[in-house]
């Protein structure tokens, strides 16, 4: 009895580490790459809608959930008693509001006003939000305690695009990144992350709705970025321009996605403007152009027209979501199309699916509120399951009956997602599984 007592000692000192194995602390996962590791997932959906571990009421907002440390941060928009931007913390087992905090923020200048657009990044206790029209806040992530803030309108004169600032903040040691079209010359910034002081700005391009990575390129930390002008390497220590790849917008500017890294290419796509790969080179920051694909118009569409639907590369091939929900597969060397598929998302105008790869599966989150695995090569699209996680809701896009644009979050073996209602989280671990506290409950006996 003893020995089983010392046991569970043990077992419940370890818990936090098998449970949190993974979190989900920053846009596209913990390395930004769209990579989910955890495994014990489950293979396929037991009926046609997911059940839920929990759901909380939340307000409209583009930005999707992340998880760090068993804690959940979502951000949201309301117009009574006054128009604010809020962002919130729940414990990821039981969805209970930890900590909430509001300030006052008028978006009447943008379009599209239902919420803040970046997901909350968490770093080293910390929680950074960006609102749509420029505030960031620096939270104490367990309490919610605000340890610094700015206001890049007032204070660096940023010119806020048409759908308002997306950027997902970006982390890197002592250094805070994000793109929000300060002026002069401070489109994209650089702060100390425990005190939010400038340390370095550069550029002076409008920016668009993409958000900033970090890559090893020649020996240098490079921060690469896409403004309304073109696609950029920065030195990560100075700001230091080391290569641009001109990349200028017909109409609007529309690029959402992130710049997606497979080895030595680097590649962007656009609503309007269609695709442009890059090669890397090895040696010295540089860049070179290997191809640029635009169709006719957003109808009539070449390679591929991505709005705000994260592509992947894997080996030859790059899968992604062209203008009007069509579910592609490309030749990574020129772009040229192996097949499309239908069944993916809505065939409508902005039609979307975020894509998460885990293991030899992927994880696709469309804009109907279905999340479907499948495998995905070169012979086509293998659908493997499909289930509901969400009802889609008009806040984001009046349209029918609505849409999920939100990105999800998997960590602990759970997926977590919100609509302009509420914030859901379910278990997607195989076989069942008991919450730690009613683990600890059977333990004892």
């Amino acid at each position: 009895m003893a020995i089983l007592r010392r046991l569970s000692a043990i077992l419940w000192l370890l818990w936090p580490l098998v449970a949190r194995a993974d979190d989900w602390p920053q846009f596209l996962g913990p390395t930004r790459d769209s990579v989910w590791h955890e495994t014990g997932i489950l293979e396929k959906f037991p009926g046609p809608e997911i059940k839920l571990r929990w759901k909380v009421p939340v307000a409209a907002g583009y930005s999707g959930p992340t998880v760090a440390q068993g804690r959940v941060f979502v951000t949201d928009h309301v117009t009574t008693p006054r128009e604010a931007e809020r962002v919130h913390c729940f414990d990821w087992e039981t969805g209970r509001k930890l900590w909430s905090y509001a300030y006052p923020c008028d978006c009447g200048a943008i379009s599209y006003k239902d919420g803040p657009r970046a997901a909350v990044t968490v770093y080293a206790g910390r929680a950074y939000a960006l609102g749509a029209v420029g505030h960031l806040h620096c939270f104490d992530a367990a309490s919610g305690a605000v340890l610094w803030k700015k206001d890049f309108v007032a204070e660096h004169r940023a010119q806020v695009p048409g759908w308002g600032i997306a950027c997902a903040p970006l982390v890197d040691g002592p250094l805070l990144f994000v793109m929000v079209g300060g002026q002069p010359a401070a489109s994209v910034m650089a702060l100390d992350a425990r005190s939010g002081v400038v340390r370095w700005t550069a550029l002076d391009d409008p920016i668009i709705y993409s958000s900033p990575m970090l890559i090893q390129q020649g020996g240098k930390r490079i921060v690469v970025c896409w403004t309304a002008k073109r696609i950029v390497g920065l030195d990560a220590a100075s700001g230091k321009l080391y290569w641009e790849q001109p990349y200028e917008f017909r109409r609007w500017a529309d690029g959402v996605m992130m710049p997606v890294r497979a080895q030595d290419r680097l590649f962007i796509s656009s609503f309007t403007e269609g695709s442009l790969m890059l090669r890397l080179a090895a040696d010295r920051p540089a860049v070179e152009r290997l191809w640029r694909r635009v169709g006719r118009d957003e109808r009539y569409t070449d390679s591929l027209h991505s709005l705000m639907c994260q592509p992947y590369i894997a080996g030859a091939y790059l899968y992604g979501v062209d203008s009007y929900g069509q579910f592609r597969c490309l030749e990574a060397g020129m772009g040229n199309r192996v097949w499309e598929d239908l069944k993916v998302t809505s065939q409508a105008r902005w039609g979307s699916a975020h894509m998460i790869l885990q293991g030899e599966r992927t994880w696709i989150f469309n804009d109907r509120g279905e999340l479907i695995v499948c495998r995905l090569s070169p012979k086509g699209f293998e659908e493997l399951s499909r289930a509901k996680l969400l009802r889609p809701t008009r806040g984001q896009l009046s349209r029918g009956e609505g849409v999920t644009w939100s990105p999800p979050a998997f960590a602990y073996r759970h997926v977590f997602n919100r609509n302009d209602e509420e914030l859901v989280c379910a278990s997607l671990a195989a076989g069942e599984t008991l919450p730690k506290r009613e683990w600890w409950k059977r333990s004892k006996n």
